[in-house]
């Protein structure tokens, strides 16, 4: 079978397997999980022979001709490189760790077939953009994972948040694809076609007229998105949906999306310098923002998705000084230690049969009930804090290794500024990561909250994926050098200046987050009865928190928070994400909503008042006419006697006028 036919085949597998869940769902039940697994477990291991086939070597091209539209081309076409076939890889094993997972997690949810299928549907949508050589047809699978995430994040319909959270993430994301779209026609007018190869050919021959133009809105498409500053409010609230699909949308599909591409198309954005400082200011802040957000959140889910925020905040900062190598390593490094974090989280969640679990302030004793979630999310953790040896390491130095050649003046054209800013950023980033990382170890694992019943072991469908998640995290860094060729020959080593601000950033972060922790103990222990402060002090299990009626299971005093005293004065405002919701909700939200109520008075009061009235005038017209209409036909003669002599009395007084004059 030649690499075409399998590369075609990738995102077809997971589309019939969809289009079989969708049919089949309700009528066949007994075939959802393997149409779920199957078909998604044999597009990962298609990928996998399409990564091997392509081998870093020249792009495996292939295009047939969609539709003649009289001007500019559409045409389906096939555009695989190395980073094309190595993040096809991420998807296809993210998302089918993501399935088998949730045959257990989901296990009892009626609404499971649905599930499923929305699930291979979005990991097609996302393998048909990263495959798709023409931009028309990447952009029918940019907006089908904009609806598969709209209807899997409002998969518990029936809660508010979920209906809101569903909604915000389809209308900001939308708004940023308005001018998405807008930048994609006027990029194929530029270079005449909408083929990826075609456009790159237009670009380096100099062919853009408008090159700032078109950077800036395809940028906004990719910050609506990728959660860029300022359209990622929508991310943190998607944690209204399961937990598999945060899992999917933050390491593998959707917020990928944008990130790739860029990576695809960064000649294009490099064309213009004012694209790629805006770029950079954009990543800058991104990032600084989530990681101060990310360490005043209290449910881990959410500290999750500043944190995926920030991270994304690092791949471009990566593409604005010009190093897509460096943004798809951190990609496919964060994919993996993403899914495993926010699988581990799921477990935690179904440990304690209740989301309300998911509040680290309430989390106690589950170092030892969950020992899998345990030691997989301290790796992961540790990853995200980029401690070496562990893969976030490797790829954040890549990306700090880019910024400072882009800030030395060793990289092209790109402005020395936008290296700057990147470099100070992910430093100071790397040290707000670390410290929000303990924070969630720390508070989760050796918290004092109240102990949730035990349900028993968790599933092996569960605990199994994160330990199968756990080997990339550990190993991909290290694989840097042997895939080198698939990141286009670039090398990915770290450098002894990035590596010594990285990481002693990470371990001043961490250390400073554990010592806060460890005094902020130390204190509510001081304030509490001191029976109860023993009682903690000598064991460790879930049953110390269920003392006595005087002091029932819950935290005896504060629960120790490193963020609060990190933050200070700061904690509520990046608690509520700065503000930012708010902010939009002034600036937008009223006023449309104001434009909305002025448009409803105008047409029920004065539209709907000139309809009313030619009613009302033909009704009281008809009335008069009515009322003539006796049936006396005595009144009609007269009438009409009436009427003729007034007709010839108006007669003869004309003819008089007229013969005098």
């Amino acid at each position: 079978m030649t690499t075409t036919t399998l590369a075609a085949l990738v995102p077809l597998l997971p589309f019939l397997g969809s289009a079989g869940g969708f049919l089949l769902g309700r009528t066949a039940p007994g075939f959802v999980r393997p149409l779920a697994v199957l078909p998604t477990l044999a597009a990962a291991v298609l990928a996998v022979l399409v990564a091997v086939r392509q081998g870093g070597g020249a792009p495996i091209l292939a295009s047939t001709e969609l539709t003649p539209t009289g001007s500019v081309p559409i045409d389906l076409a096939l555009n695989i490189d190395g980073f094309a076939a190595l993040v096809a890889v991420l998807v296809g094993v993210v998302a089918t760790c993501v399935q088998l997972y949730s045959t257990a997690y989901l296990r009892e949810d009626p609404r499971y077939p649905s599930y499923a299928a929305l699930v291979s549907l979005f990991t097609s949508a996302m393998l048909l953009v990263v495959y798709s050589g023409d931009l028309m047809v990447l952009l029918v699978g940019w907006e089908v994972m904009g609806i598969c995430s709209y209807f899997l994040v409002g998969h518990y319909w029936e809660t508010e948040a979920a209906r809101s959270a569903s909604l915000k993430a389809f209308l900001v994301t939308k708004l940023g694809d308005v001018p998405f779209l807008i930048g994609l026609f006027a990029l194929a007018a530029d270079a005449g076609s909408f083929e990826i190869n075609k456009i790159l050919g237009t670009v380096a021959a100099g062919g853009l007229d408008h090159p700032t133009l078109i950077g800036l809105l395809l940028l906004a498409g990719v910050a609506g998105k990728s959660a860029q500053f300022p359209l990622h409010t929508w991310l943190p609230d998607a944690m209204a949906g399961p937990t598999p699909v945060s899992a999917l949308i933050h390491a593998a599909t959707m917020v990928a999306a944008g990130i790739y591409f860029i990576a695809r198309l960064l000649p294009v954005f490099a064309a213009s310098q004012a694209t790629l400082v805006v770029m950079a200011v954009m990543a800058a802040v991104t990032m600084i923002g989530s990681g101060l957000a990310a360490l005043a959140q209290d449910d881990v889910k959410r500290v999750l998705a500043y944190s995926t925020v920030g991270q994304l905040g690092y791949m471009t900062g990566a593409l604005a000084v010009g190093d897509r190598s460096a943004a798809v390593f951190h990609l496919l490094s964060h994919g993996f230690f993403k899914a495993l974090l926010f699988l581990g989280a799921g477990v935690i969640i179904h440990a304690a049969g209740t989301n309300s679990l998911s509040a680290m302030s309430r989390m106690d004793g589950l170092r030892k009930r969950i020992p899998d979630a345990f030691w997989t999310m301290s790796i992961a953790l540790l990853a995200l804090a980029a401690i070496p040896p562990f893969a976030g390491f490797f790829s954040k130095e890549a990306v700090l290794v880019a910024a400072e050649h882009a800030a030395t003046g060793h990289t092209g054209d790109v402005p020395g500024a936008a290296g700057w800013l990147v470099l100070v950023a992910g430093v100071l980033t790397a040290l707000l990561t670390a410290a929000y990382a303990m924070r969630l170890w720390l508070m989760a694992f050796r918290g004092r909250g109240a102990a949730a019943p035990d349900h028993g072991r968790e599933p092996l469908a569960m605990t199994g994926v994160l330990w199968l998640l756990a080997v990339p995290t550990l190993a991909f860094g290290l694989a840097a050098g042997p895939i080198a060729d698939w990141f286009d020959g670039t090398p990915l080593s770290p450098t002894l200046t990035t590596s010594v601000l990285g990481t002693g950033a990470a371990v001043i972060g961490g250390l400073l987050s554990y010592a806060l922790w460890q005094r902020a103990s130390a204190a509510t222990v001081r304030g509490v009865p001191a029976a109860v402060a023993a009682a903690e002090s000598e064991a460790e299990t879930p049953e110390v928190a269920e003392v006595t009626h005087d002091h029932p299971a819950a935290p005896a005093g504060p629960v120790p928070d490193p963020g609060k005293a990190l933050l200070g004065p700061l904690y509520p405002h990046a608690h509520a994400g700065f503000h930012l919701d708010a902010v939009y909700d002034a600036l937008f939200v009223r006023p449309v909503r104001a434009a909305a109520r002025l448009v409803r008075f105008l047409d029920r009061e004065v539209v709907d008042t000139y309809v009313r009235g030619a009613g009302t005038g033909a009704g009281w017209l008809g009335a008069l006419v009515r009322r003539a209409q006796t049936g006396n036909v005595q009144s009609y003669l007269s009438a009409l006697f009436a009427g003729a002599v007034v007709l010839a009395i108006a007669t003869a007084v004309l003819a008089n006028l007229n013969a005098g004059s």
